[in-house]
């Protein structure tokens, strides 16, 4: 069996970072870690061709090569997913999906003419869909029923199909769940709510393979909580600072947290010991009343900037997610946001308009309200709300632009990632000599980077002024640092056009909507203040 993988585009988004990674002459942030570890599970006598399209266009040969088509993606990929099981189609191909778009609408994916659905998780659907093509099965519908498997059975992902030097951070899995409700998240519906991990030794050996492979850049642990299972993390980590140390630190981690990791400074200080150097928290909202109502009862058991600086303080920089609309939510949400960011210093802050996912209890919520607007599942951060909210629709979009476009003026960004790494340079593990392999040569292309940025923000734009100034104190106080504040400095040059996009197709939209309800009739109008 010859399979070609294929991991449709991703639109522009706030994690896209073209114009940063392109710096560096990369092509994608981070590779379809679900193909490779489907090409893992599936018989290894079969061969295997994967195309990320997000890195390049899928060849003719490679099509004229495949007996069977498989994809996966996520419901922002949902618009070349579609293309692409058309176009493999057209081609006469059998076609299988898998995936969070695919699991979510799967009536979608079967009006498109999909031959084999391969639902929830892998290591379950899988196998029944080997049956089935051993059987001779020309189409199928493969789900799990509610059972989850137990990941310290999945094989190591096959990162030797990828294109490394594609990609700016490589990916990894260490756990599935999160024990948290969060009313909005659709992570506790795939995955549930009691957190699986894999062995130390099987992620160890993960690591190993990506060492042999030659990869010496960032990796991102992508579970959804890494802390969720604080005792099995807490196991990893202890076998892992002396992996790193027997290798000197050929990596660096990025992960994903709930907010309770500034409670466990052993565990802060254990992550930071392992070469973790950054960590994205749902922050969500500063106001408690919103936190409580949508369940996320875990950010206001204690103070959400004391948090944040906890763990800056232990040394893990911090990217944030926040969130305006919800239920209950009163006027300048957008602004109590933009004065908690910078209040607490985080440079990498999203904001986003609350959307309503497929299946979450705020899905099921919104439906048995009548409220949902937008069920096609086509949503992300350049879309309108896709529900009716208790505050104006207009309101909360003219407040989710302004704290967008405020965040990612140059200056404002500038001086909270420079706030943000003189804090970090005061941990004490930024101070501690750390063994190094021998060091890799600097590319001219790392080169070019540089001039590029000091161009840009030094002396085009006018933070000149202030990138001297924030380089020459880095410089003095946080000299090991500066590599990676460059970095985060970087993303501006992502954020400057990303903020245009979505004031443009926002701003578009909402005109739309706002047209529309000006041309309803009386009595719908009437209908709808009686039910406010």
């Amino acid at each position: 069996m010859k399979v070609l993988l294929l991991y449709p585009l991703f639109p522009k988004s706030f994690w896209s970072f073209e114009k940063t990674i392109a710096l560096l002459g990369r092509k994608a942030m981070l590779p379809p870690l679900g193909l490779i570890t489907v090409a893992a599970i599936l018989p290894q006598t079969w061969e295997f061709k994967l195309v990320d399209r997000n890195v390049r266009q899928v060849t003719e040969a490679e099509w004229a090569w495949a007996d069977l088509v498989i994809l996966s993606g996520m419901i922002v990929q949902k618009e070349d997913m579609l293309a692409q099981v058309q176009e493999a189609k057209r081609r006469g191909k059998p076609v299988a999906v898998g995936g969070p778009y695919p699991t979510a609408f799967s009536q979608e994916m079967q009006s498109m003419g999909v031959d084999f659905l391969i639902l929830d998780e892998g290591e379950i659907t899988l196998p029944m869909f080997v049956e089935a093509i051993e059987r001779g099965d020309r189409s199928g519908t493969f789900r799990s029923n509610g059972e989850k498997p137990d990941v310290t059975s999945t094989p190591i992902p096959r990162f030797d199909l990828l294109e490394l030097d594609a990609y700016s951070e490589m990916s990894v899995q260490f756990s599935r769940g999160c024990p948290f409700q969060c009313e909005f998240c659709d992570i506790i519906v795939l995955y549930g709510r009691k957190p699986r991990t894999k062995d130390p030794t099987q992620l160890l050996a993960e690591l190993q393979r990506l060492y042999d492979l030659g990869w010496r850049r960032s990796i991102f642990m992508v579970d959804d909580n890494f802390i969720g299972n604080k005792r099995n993390v807490k196991l990893l980590l202890k076998e892992l600072k002396p992996w790193m140390e027997e290798r000197g630190y050929p990596f660096s981690f990025d992960t994903e947290a709930s907010v309770d990791l500034a409670k466990d400074e052993e565990l802060m200080q254990m992550m930071v010991e392992c070469g973790f150097g950054a960590v994205f928290l749902g922050i969500e909202t500063p106001d408690e009343d919103s936190l409580a109502l949508t369940k996320k009862f875990q950010n206001t058991r204690d103070s959400l900037s004391d948090a944040v600086e906890a763990i800056t303080r232990s040394g893990l920089r911090i990217m944030a997610g926040t969130i305006v609309g919800f239920d209950g939510e009163k006027p300048g949400a957008g602004q109590r946001i933009v004065q908690f960011v910078e209040k607490t210093s985080i440079p990498t802050a999203i904001v986003s308009m609350l959307q309503a996912l497929p299946d979450t209890a705020l899905w099921h919520r919104l439906e048995k309200e009548g409220r949902l607007l937008n069920e096609s599942g086509n949503i992300n951060q350049t879309t309108l709300m896709n529900f009716e909210p208790t505050r104006p629709l207009e309101e909360i979009t003219r407040e989710f632009i302004d704290a967008f476009w405020t965040l990612y003026e140059p200056k404002n960004f500038l001086g909270r990632t420079y706030r943000h790494y003189r804090i970090l340079g005061e941990a004490k593990i930024h101070k501690t000599p750390r063994k190094k392999t021998a060091k890799q040569p600097v590319s001219w292309k790392a080169i070019e980077a540089l001039l590029i940025i000091c161009w840009r923000q030094g002396v085009v734009r006018d933070t000149r002024w202030q990138f001297w100034q924030y380089l020459w104190e880095m410089y003095r106080h946080n000299r090991r640092g500066i590599p990676s504040y460059l970095g985060v400095c970087a993303q501006i040059e992502h954020f400057l056009e990303y903020r245009q996009i979505v004031k443009e197709r926002i701003e578009t939209q909402l005109a739309d909507y706002l047209a529309s309800k000006a041309t309803e009739p009386p009595a719908t109008k009437k209908e709808e203040a009686v039910a406010v």
